[in-house]
């Protein structure tokens, strides 16, 4: 099969070097993308490129949940040529494969090679053999089975491998980049701490900065941590990095300036002015889109907005508050409301697709 980049909408050839690849997936993208090639059933090995910490395998995981289907991780960082081909063992004479326990026998699912490119050369090559022929050794993999991998690349300052060019031309290669929209769509299902959401809201260029020197630092993956530490009360530190953390513990210190929201929630925040500070109003906006217990604090707070804020604060709280709505089961009761409200009419088409109208 021949090998193809996909570089946003585009298919490009292999040799169009990363370096000049313009547009990135985002990881809402690349979920979309993998997710057709579940529905479609293309059996298409697939290698996904990017920095660590943003959920590629998180990703893989999530959509072998939807479809229902099994899923293996494999690191293949953390074996050795023979924990993949299995042990020779002699029978009747002939020495025999016997392959490991981890590998599926039947059924369908997705077997995800982790960490591919951080393997040595040699376990490249056994790895090379199942994506090529499904089969290593005298294991074949059972028909329905996908092969994904995932690896970093040498920017990320990665301790990886040259993958060889045989095997790299088995690869549809997908590139993956950090997006703050894909996070926070992500953080408001997961119930991230919601100064969490707001500080990145204000910072998002803080969701993901590779820092070599240090152990910790932010990304996707160190901020869910950062959000349980949150949570219970404990330092975030060294989860993000003590720089990043002494920036979010200065940002909650704003929350002492939050408006009443719960005012707001009760239809009482018409003597409520919107904040003028751009980081109080992200803390605002995120806290009255999380905190909405039901659709009539939703509709009192969309009403409020509304009236107090510029047409993007009421698009960026619509767009969440819609998400959260849908997650409590609330959507529906919300939609009602706002049809009836001859003022908020005018949202309605924008949001459309998201209220399910």
């Amino acid at each position: 099969m021949s090998n193809y980049t996909l570089v946003g909408s585009k298919v490009l050839p292999a040799w169009f070097h990363s370096s000049k690849i313009q547009n990135r997936m985002t990881p809402a993208d690349l979920k979309a993308y993998l997710n057709n090639l579940l529905s479609q059933n293309l059996l298409l090995s697939t290698m996904i490129w990017g920095p660590p910490g943003i959920g590629k395998s998180s990703i893989v995981a999530q959509l072998a949940r939807k479809h229902q289907i099994d899923f293996i991780d494999v690191r293949l960082s953390q074996l050795a040529p023979t924990d993949l081909r299995g042990l020779p063992v002699p029978e009747d004479g002939v020495s025999k494969w016997y392959p490991p326990e981890f590998l599926p026998s039947s059924g369908r699912g997705i077997l995800f090679l982790d960490e591919l490119n951080m393997a040595p050369p040699a376990m490249q090559g056994v790895a090379q053999q199942l994506i090529l022929d499904r089969r290593v050794g005298s294991y074949i993999l059972p028909q329905g089975w996908f092969v994904w991998a995932a690896g970093n690349r040498k920017e990320d300052r990665a301790a990886v491998f040259d993958m060889p060019s045989p095997l790299a031309n088995r690869f549809l290669h997908l590139h993956v980049e950090p997006d703050f929209q894909s996070f926070k769509s992500y953080a408001l299902s997961a119930k991230i701490h919601e100064q969490v959401i707001a500080f990145l809201s204000f910072r998002t260029t803080l969701l993901h900065k590779l820092d070599p020197q240090q152990p910790a630092w932010p990304s996707p993956r160190s901020w869910e941590m950062a959000s349980q530490l949150h949570t219970v009360g404990l330092d975030i530190a060294p989860a993000v990095g003590i720089a990043t953390a002494a920036e979010f513990n200065a940002y909650i210190k704003l929350y002492d300036n939050l408006p009443n929201l719960t005012q707001i929630f009760t239809g009482r925040g018409d003597a409520i002015k919107f904040p003028s500070e751009p980081s109080v109003r992200y803390a605002t906006t995120i806290g009255l889109a999380i905190r909405a217990a039901d659709a009539n604090q939703a509709y009192n707070a969309f009403t409020w907005i509304s009236q107090v804020a510029a047409m993007e604060w009421v698009q960026l709280f619509a767009t969440d508050l819609f998400r959260t709505m849908r997650s409590k089961k609330q959507i529906g009761a919300l939609a009602q409301l706002v049809q009836k409200d001859e003022n908020l009419q005018k949202f309605i088409k924008d949001f459309q697709e998201l209220m399910g109208l």
